[in-house]
């Protein structure tokens, strides 16, 4: 779904000095981050658990789920992992607001590996990121925002 007024500045805002749009809190999304962590790695414990891995399978596993979870579900038109959806909070594309599409969640997903380098600076770009984008929203053309504003049609879509 596109939003038509995605482009332009909330009310009270002059262009170009803030987000062009409502954005989810650092807080939303990390606890939407916590959530979804404890999940895959609850189901990768139980999965290595069964097949008896050894650390390097284990790793494997572990990015085997993470590639499949955010790229299904991050992929979706609702743009939702389960921690986004508890949090009220959606990935959507910086251009257009429509889905970013299982290749972008996928580079998403890896781009992770990246904001988490040099002490989780790109994590904490989004503080003082005129547009609230972390590294991996940069490198993927997203932006997470807030469902009050970019409503989701149905889950996972």
């Amino acid at each position: 779904m596109t939003d038509p007024s995605f482009g332009a500045p909330p009310p009270g805002v002059a262009a170009g000095e803030g987000p062009s749009g409502p954005r989810a809190s650092f807080g939303l999304r990390l606890v939407a981050a916590i959530i979804d962590g404890v999940l895959v790695g609850v189901v990768g414990s139980i999965i290595r658990a069964i097949l008896g891995l050894d650390l390097a399978g284990s790793q494997a596993i572990q990015l085997v789920l993470g590639l499949a979870y955010y790229g299904y579900l991050e992929g979706s038109p609702s743009g939702q992992t389960v921690g986004k959806k508890v949090m009220n909070i959606r990935v959507i594309d910086f251009n257009g607001g429509g889905p970013i599409g299982p290749g972008r969640a996928l580079i998403r997903f890896v781009a992770r590996y990246l904001s988490g380098i040099a002490c989780l600076l790109g994590y904490f770009w989004m503080l003082w990121d005129k547009e609230k984008q972390t590294w991996h929203d940069k490198l993927s053309t997203s932006v997470v925002v807030p469902t009050s504003a970019y409503p989701v049609d149905a889950w996972p879509g």
